[in-house]
């Protein structure tokens, strides 16, 4: 029995107290997390990951998550390299790489607008501005780790997270798991090199509804969304396509139908309706519903968690002092004091530092918002996982206030808009870290590390990694322009769009109030808001391949409906190589950014086949064909492997 491979637990995924689950190192092992190694290798991942995601944001406006892939190449350098095979450390590699992914999103959604309106962008200013919204966002989540990790344990999914601790335990035990991990990770990292590298087909299949007012269907074909998709399941998925479908199918045809008699634009977009395509039409008016009903519903899902946050507080001011000694290592949480050390750091460097020069009132705003949207970003990523996160949502409701105060207090024109857009992006960055945290933290618990040790670490390395992203944001604008055709900056553009809408009274409030509607009429009926409101803000190409992955997993559990055994041994199989996939997919999608911002170009299949329509075709046969593949692999297994697993 000492040779038998370890798997996780099925306990991990829930069915018991989160109080009661065992990790899989014991509170009572005595193993190295936080060594030389570990602390080194985490730092340089992160400051990889933190370059290639803000070149890769910047171009296409999406990150991609560095969890798993840190995870992955954690566990190959450390036993092929190091000759270590130690999984806490493969963990805190992975969770420092994490925190360069969360960074590099958290400045590319608002920074670059200081760039559209004018300002210069000093890299000094990028990494106050990353160390100030760091610190809140890595520490304001001690208060209530124990409640979102622990006491909701198969309650909050956590899908991304389960997947980093699937790669990091089948990594480190090898065997069967690790090998259908590995295949994943293969056939991922093949996928995305022919779609997205040498663009043989694209990595998105649409196609326009004339007869519905040109309204449009299809999905995103990367094998990471599939793969989420699997890990999530439909129960999430059908309510963020549900979302899309009151979008793409009702609000967009409504919109084309309505103004595409009108003669002249109607505000925000500068371009007539009849015009638009559909896309055009989710940008430019969607986007503000979407944004308003993702804000709505943060304020709800924090209004009903207040009772929840102010117990863990209490909780955690009773534990004063006692935290650090406690015997288990997945309760030594950082003491509470690091709770106030961040609010009065961001509170004073927010308010008396040249760089920000925010006042007290921007300062008071800028630690409410970090904590209030770093709590919810924290819950949010244990729905959807940190790659779908919506933090350009929330940021979005922190700039509407912000902005709003600054205009009471009489701030106005270029220097108002400064002011508003460093503030706001403080709380972005606590919002981007507070949602990567959370999920480390996660993997954390199911694998036994130690959360203090974690956080401690991110801390440090993503101060470190954030004049690597802001080197890359430099670079960027010196190389093709912020805001160029070559450099889009989605979120940035939109930022600018809000905060000069305010300072001009020209904010298109009626789309706003239609989504907090929205959001309310999900509370009210008892419906799942963020889910609803994600579908909305979401393009609906993510969310109709998310759902696909949902739906493969729906298939192969009611193949087995009548066995339990073997339900869980497909599901664990099949969550074993989605994982994979989404590893292989973000794996290869970094080195293609870093193809690309070396001016390297790799397309050379992109001329192979000239038609679109054909293209869009062959993405989605082969979309369908990998969908079939997880599908097959998950339910094909030997009867001893059932036996075992059970």
């Amino acid at each position: 029995m000492s040779d038998e491979v370890r798997k996780l637990p099925k306990e991990a995924y829930g069915g018991i107290k989160g109080e009661d689950y065992r990790p899989f190192v014991g509170n009572n092992e005595n193993v190295p997390e936080a060594t030389v190694y570990s602390i080194i290798l985490g730092i340089i991942s992160a400051v990889i990951f933190a370059a290639a995601n803000t070149y890769l944001g910047l171009k296409v406006g999406l990150t991609i998550s560095a969890g798993i892939p840190g995870a992955i190449l954690a566990t190959v350098l450390f036993r092929s390299i190091l000759k270590r095979n130690n999984i806490l450390e493969s963990n805190y590699v992975a969770s420092l790489a994490a925190v360069g992914e969360s960074i590099a999103g958290g400045i590319i959604f608002v920074l670059p607008a200081l760039i559209l309106i004018g300002f210069s962008l000093p890299l000094w200013t990028v990494v106050i501005v990353t160390v100030i919204g760091g610190i809140m966002g890595v520490y304001f989540i001690i208060p209530v780790r124990k409640h979102l990790i622990v006491q909701e344990h198969g309650k909050l999914v956590y899908p991304e997270s389960m997947a980093q601790a699937e790669v990091l335990v089948s990594a480190n035990q090898g065997g069967k798991g690790f090998i259908s991990v590995l295949k994943g990770l293969i056939v991922g990292l093949g996928y995305k090199i022919l779609s997205g590298g040498l663009a043989l087909w694209n990595e998105t299949a649409t196609y326009i509804i004339k007869r519905f007012q040109g309204t449009m269907i299809g999905t995103d074909t990367l094998a990471s969304l599939v793969g989420v998709g699997f890990i999530i399941g439909t129960k999430t998925s059908i309510l963020m396509l549900a979302g899309s479908i009151v979008a793409w199918f009702g609000f967009i045809p409504l919109i084309k139908f309505f103004g595409g008699m009108v003669t002249t634009p109607i505000f925000p977009s500068t371009a007539l309706i009849s015009e638009m395509s559909a896309t055009d039409i989710w940008s430019s008016y969607i986007k503000y519903i979407g944004a308003g009903a993702v804000a709505a519903g943060g304020f709800i899902s924090l209004a009903k968690s207040l009772p929840t946050i102010f117990k863990s507080f209490k909780e955690s001011m009773a534990g004063f002092g006692k935290g650090e000694r406690t015997s288990e290592r997945v309760n030594q949480d950082p003491s509470i004091m690091w709770v106030f050390i961040a609010a009065v750091a961001g509170f004073l460097l927010t308010w008396l530092t040249p760089t920000v020069k925010a006042g007290p009132v921007g300062a008071i705003l800028a630690v409410f918002f970090s904590f209030f949207f770093a709590v919810v970003s924290a819950r949010m990523v244990g729905v959807i996982g940190a790659s779908n996160n919506p933090v350009s949502g929330m940021t979005i409701a922190t700039l509407l206030v912000i902005a709003s105060v600054y205009k009471a207090m009489g701030a106005n024109g270029a220097d108002g808009m400064y002011v508003v857009l460093l503030t706001a992006g403080i709380v972005c960055v606590a919002i981007a870290v507070g949602g990567g945290v959370a999920q480390s933290l996660k993997a954390t618990y199911i694998l036994g590390g130690t959360p203090k040790k974690v956080q401690h670490g991110m801390f440090v390395s993503l101060a470190v990694a954030s004049i690597a992203a802001g080197a890359t944001v430099l670079l960027m604008h010196s190389a093709y322009g912020i805001g160029s055709g070559q450099v889009t900056a989605p979120q940035a553009t939109l930022m600018k769009l809000i905060v000069e809408g305010i300072m001009t009274a020209k904010l298109p409030w009626t789309l706003v109030i239609i989504g907090i509607f929205i959001a309310i009429f999900c509370a009210l009926t008892g419906l799942p808001i963020l889910p609803v409101a994600l579908g909305i803000y979401l393009p609906i190409t993510l969310n109709t391949a998310i759902f696909f992955g949902g739906l493969i997993r729906l298939l192969v559990e009611k193949k087995f409906k009548n066995d339990k055994e073997s339900i869980d041994t497909a599901v664990e199989r099949g969550t074993l190589i989605a994982s994979g996939l989404v590893a292989g997919d973000a794996l290869t999608g970094i080195i293609i950014g870093i193809f690309a911002a070396l001016s390297i170009k790799i397309d050379f299949l992109s001329s192979i086949i000239p038609n679109e329509s054909v293209k869009n075709f062959i993405s989605l046969a082969v979309f369908v064909l990998l969908g079939f593949w997880i599908y097959n692999y998950s339910c094909r297994f030997k009867k001893e492997e059932k036996m075992h697993n059970a």
